[in-house]
């Protein structure tokens, strides 16, 4: 089984393998893990493996659509896919919502030659934590069943970890593709806020949702993202700045780059005694990639990421008021708690975390005028344990939501593990609607280490045979 869609794309350019046997490589290890681990509400089986021979065919005439064509992805289960229903996880969304239609994203990566096997679990509508209570499985880690994957791209990362397609889409509201990137010990983009439609998606904070790919590499994300950016008329959010290749942009070297690093000490009440050491030799490498690195310190990094918390929850609030008053019941436990938050704020509340938005990012801009690019851990700690689910630790650890609410692009790659051999994970953000800088960066670092190329003992023989 190939680890990455590089490595795959260039086996199938040169007959070493066809799409048809990747999808059911794939589709195998779902067979004998799923049931384990949680990774898909949905699969599409039989549509997966007709778009497989599709791809191979047009391989084989030189019809060639680029770097994911022939490729088996996998979709978080709030971004419709015409294979099947949408649901978010959750008995309260109507199943007619994006019923036998694309999201954009998903649209441009089918046009992209990608093989689309199936939807992934979530937390409920993103933000519930999973209830056992409720008829949906409860995700798990790939490195230790008895942890969680992050959330709430869940699925995506963890089947991306356990080999059960080789990229996937996820949404970012909070860190929700880039802390289940860490946890899982792959990798994760959040592009910048408007850089790829999100029409299509079940929403949670329209002002602090993205999507995002998760990939084994910086390169494979960059792949998915050139294939998923640009304007879509439809999403009044997207930005009508014009993408780029890249995966093109893509060179090995940092030389000249000014990289701020921030450690977030006394971030989190838990830390793991191991990422201070292994984010220092991260940064090492960076350094031995060409670029500098100074100590910087993030502004206002604690009113930021209460203005993520508080006003997603504000705005899911909205979103959920009138399902809320009917259903209540429908909901998990978790989600009526987080959804429950949002009724709290006033609207005084509301407007004076825009401005601390507004100022924010004003500091931030002014921070990036000294450095090009800014690390940051993504987690204070590995996995937690599946008990520990909807609790405030969870949240806690995540060192993510400070970005959603100013916007920028991070990017989140796997650099080391606990002394429980749990993964961790390093954050880089660039300035708005530099992810190639971004992209870059994270490259340069996985040429030079390989915890990207790790993969759990839970699936290590299927993914060797």
């Amino acid at each position: 089984m190939y680890l990455t869609i590089a490595d795959a794309g260039a086996a199938l350019r040169a007959g070493e393998t066809t799409s048809v046997d990747l999808v059911r490589a794939a589709l195998a290890v779902a067979d004998a893990r799923d049931a384990a681990l949680g990774v898909h509400l949905a699969r599409f089986d039989d549509a997966a493996l007709a778009a497989a021979a599709r791809a191979d065919a047009e391989l084989a005439a030189g019809a060639d659509r680029g770097p994911l064509h022939g490729i088996p992805m996998g979709i978080k289960d709030l971004i419709a896919a015409a294979e099947g229903e949408t649901t978010a996880q959750s008995l309260v969304l109507d199943r007619e919502w994006g019923r036998e239609r694309d999201a954009p994203a998903v649209a441009r990566l089918r046009a992209a030659g990608a093989v689309i096997t199936g939807k992934t679990t979530t937390m409920e509508f993103g933000i519930g934590a999973p209830d056992p209570a409720k008829p949906f499985p409860v995700p798990r880690n790939p490195w230790s069943t008895a942890h969680y994957p992050g959330g709430s791209s869940s699925g995506s990362a963890a089947g991306v970890a356990a080999g059960m397609f080789l990229g996937g889409l996820g949404t970012d509201s909070a860190g929700s593709v880039r802390y289940p990137a860490a946890l899982c010990g792959v990798t994760g983009l959040k592009p910048t806020f408007g850089r790829v439609p999100k029409n299509g998606c079940v929403p949670l904070g329209p002002s602090y949702d993205h999507v995002g790919p998760l990939a084994r590499t910086a390169e494979d994300c960059a792949a998915i993202l050139t294939a998923v950016a640009g304007h879509d008329a439809r999403d009044t959010a997207s930005s009508d700045r014009p993408a780029g290749d890249y995966r093109g942009a893509l060179t090995g070297s940092l030389a000249g780059l000014r990289i701020g690093v921030d450690p977030l000490l006394g971030k989190a009440r838990e830390r793991a005694g191991e990422l201070d050491s292994v984010l220092v030799k991260a940064v090492a490498e960076l350094r031995a990639a060409g670029a500098s690195a100074v100590p910087i310190r993030l502004p206002y990094y604690r009113e930021l990421t209460t203005v993520t918390r508080l006003g997603m929850a504000a705005e899911a609030f909205a979103y959920h008021r009138n399902d809320l008053r009917r259903r209540w019941s429908d909901y998990g436990a978790g989600t009526r708690l987080a959804l429950a938050k949002g009724a709290l704020l006033s609207a005084a509340d509301f407007v004076q975390l825009q401005r601390v938005r507004r100022a924010g990012q004003r500091a931030l801009a002014e921070l990036f005028t000294e450095v090009d690019l800014i690390v940051t851990p993504t987690a204070s700690c590995g996995a937690p344990r599946i008990e520990h689910l909807g609790t405030d630790d969870m949240a806690d650890a995540a060192l993510t939501a400070y970005w959603n609410a100013v916007g920028n692009p991070v990017l989140s790659v796997p650099i080391g593990f606990t002394r429980d051999g749990l993964p961790l994970g390093m954050q880089i953000a660039g300035r708005p609607f530099e992810e190639a800088a971004v992209l870059a960066a994270g490259h340069a670092y996985q040429q030079r280490t390989g915890w990207h190329r790790r993969v759990p003992d839970l699936v290590r023989d299927l993914l060797a045979a």
